[in-house]
């Protein structure tokens, strides 16, 4: 069985005992969280929300927080002189998805 949750703006395919990386959630490490706007869940059969499913619901626990790797942007004009050179570091939360109870 698998479902499509939504989190962060994004939307992730998931199943039971996968892990994922989801933009930064307030958990700390070894909380529960619970994923409510779930759009879609597929197995046997496949059910569609409008635009999330009632009832269904997408356990997980916490295994860290972090930081991707730097992203660096460097801004360049020619003949001015000018150049600007910026690093970003996007944080992001590992979930261990548990269960999915439909």
């Amino acid at each position: 069985m698998y479902a499509i949750i939504k989190t962060g703006g994004k939307q992730y395919k998931v199943e039971a005992g996968q892990a994922i990386y989801v933009e930064k959630l307030t958990a700390e490490a070894g909380e529960k969280v619970t994923f409510d706007q779930v759009i879609l869940v597929g197995g046997e059969t496949t059910k569609v929300g409008t635009p999330n499913i009632d009832g269904v619901t997408v356990d997980g626990t916490v295994e860290k927080q972090g930081r991707e790797k730097k992203v660096v942007t460097f801004k360049y004009k020619p003949k001015k002189h000018s150049h600007q050179k910026k690093g970003h570091r996007q944080p992001y939360t590992k979930v261990m998805i548990d269960a999915i109870n439909a």
